[in-house]
């Protein structure tokens, strides 16, 4: 059977009349905001009854621009956003995040160990995935760029301004509203997951996360902990265990790390490279 030649969509397209609609007669109709493309009201697209439509959006648009960048999988890094880089320990005036200053280090150090790898597979897996802001999430974009790769950041908007670091690859750097969609795409290619030192943000993913895999509504992947000192500090694992509020062997859902060397050691154990 011989294939039909392709030939472009018969349908007039969304974008040729929303063009049209600018070159409209100005008439008490066509300004009247009933009289617009739906699709091009952002009055309309801002109503609470169409915040469906709107996560929605918000879930497919990363979705396309990874899958049409064929990002196949990610390693997510969290952790805490006021933990300085070195450029910046001098000015900071409290001593529990100068103390965990080095983390910022070891972020960029495992973020460039892991680019690398993924580079072996033409980018395509093991593409380093932050929250997009300042801290470790700066660390992990920096330490892929300096790797000569790409990196996602998955930004949100909050009442206080926060934009992207710069490291992240233009192309990845995504914008949200909604927290629930956001936590999504960490987790959607995930193959593995890494927590930095952090505070509520990195806490709530963190046991998100840890919940999806418990409860076995994803698959368990790489699971690593930097620092043990400081989680074992803040969290009382063990009570939880005594309390019988989680097994014995739910702790084996993760597992500490303190340097990039040793994370990279685990994730990468008897490969040299990952497969793509």
């Amino acid at each position: 059977m011989t294939d039909l030649p392709s030939r472009p969509h018969p349908l007039r397209d969304s974008v040729q009349d929303v063009e049209a609609s600018h070159r409209l007669p100005d008439t008490p109709q066509t300004r009247s905001p009933s009289y617009r493309l739906a699709f091009a009201d952002d009055d309309f697209l801002m109503k609470q009854e169409l915040r469906p439509v709107r996560l929605q959006l918000e879930l497919l648009k990363p979705q396309m621009a990874l899958d049409s960048a064929e990002i196949r999988s990610t390693v997510v890094l969290f952790g805490g956003a006021r933990i300085p880089s070195p450029e910046k320990v001098a000015e900071t005036r409290k001593a529990g995040l100068v103390a965990l200053a080095p983390y910022y280090e070891e972020a960029r150090k495992f973020a460039a160990e892991v680019t690398r790898r993924s580079l072996q597979t033409y980018g395509h897996d093991w593409v380093i995935c932050t929250g997009g802001g300042p801290g470790v999430m700066e660390a992990g974009n920096r330490g892929a760029a300096e790797a000569g790769g790409r990196s996602i950041g998955l930004n949100i908007m909050l009442p206080h301004e926060q934009v992207p670091n710069p490291w992240v690859t233009p192309e990845f750097s995504f914008n949200f509203h909604y927290f629930a969609i956001r936590k999504m795409h960490f987790l959607m290619r995930a193959a593995a997951i890494c927590i930095f030192p952090g505070g509520f943000g990195t806490m709530d993913e963190m046991f998100e996360a840890l919940t999806l895999m418990q409860t076995g509504r994803m698959r368990r992947v790489p699971f690593l902990l930097f620092g043990q000192a400081y989680w074992q500090k803040v969290i009382n694992w063990e009570a939880l265990v005594d309390a019988g509020t989680i097994n014995a062997q739910d702790l084996d859902l993760f597992r500490f790390v303190e340097t990039a060397d040793e994370a990279v050691a685990v994730l990468f154990a008897g490969q040299e490279s990952f497969p793509g």
